[in-house]
């Protein structure tokens, strides 16, 4: 008995210590959400983050071209993310999908019903830049990542193809590739090599 309840013990206790996880201030989320953009593209990004009840809000609206997602405090690993603007209707359908309990890849055949039967626009184009690792990678304090962070960046195609693009549809080292090829959500990856 007693080891079932030690067994028990360690299941449950890392997830009851990320829940307990203090969310950081706006400013500090803000600061970390913007990292993976070019210099000319933070100050003017609307950024989204987490109230202290764990929700999605709107930390700061901007007048730029980027929507960046902050590290979601719950989450045993660090991730942010920044679009272009005219990707959130695609964006926000999918979060709104995990939200209502679908999940995988169940949540991109919906998404991708739903923009072949026009109900979400994509655009021609969109670039988005991330930046994730595990969650020791952030100095939330500071505002920065260190060693182990890894940076991605991804030019939107939707449909594309490797004959569209004159891209190979698997990675290379170092080389772009076009992933979900012919779908709504082609897009071509960059995965800089350190």
């Amino acid at each position: 008995m007693r080891r079932l309840f030690l067994l028990a013990a360690m299941v449950v206790a890392p997830s009851a210590l990320i829940a307990q996880t203090p969310t950081p201030t706006a400013d500090r989320q803000i600061a970390l959400a913007v990292l993976p953009l070019p210099e000319e593209f933070r100050a003017d990004a609307t950024v989204m983050g987490y109230s202290a009840a764990g929700k999605l809000v709107t930390l700061r609206s901007g007048s730029g071209a980027m929507t960046c997602l902050a590290d979601d405090p719950r989450s045993a690993s660090f991730h942010v993310a920044c679009y272009h603007k005219s990707m959130e209707p695609f964006m926000a359908r999918g979060r709104a999908l995990r939200a209502s309990g679908v999940n995988g890849d169940k949540v991109d055949t919906v998404r991708f019903r739903e923009v072949r039967a026009g109900k979400i626009r994509m655009p021609k184009q969109a670039a988005l830049w991330s930046i994730s690792g595990d969650s020791t990678v952030a100095n939330v304090a500071a505002g920065t990542v260190g060693a182990g962070a890894r940076a991605l960046y991804v030019v939107y195609l939707p449909n594309a193809t490797p004959a569209s693009t004159g891209l190979p549809a698997t990675p290379g080292r170092g080389s772009p590739w076009v992933m979900y090829p012919g779908t709504p959500k082609a897009h071509i990856m960059f995965v800089p090599v350190m």
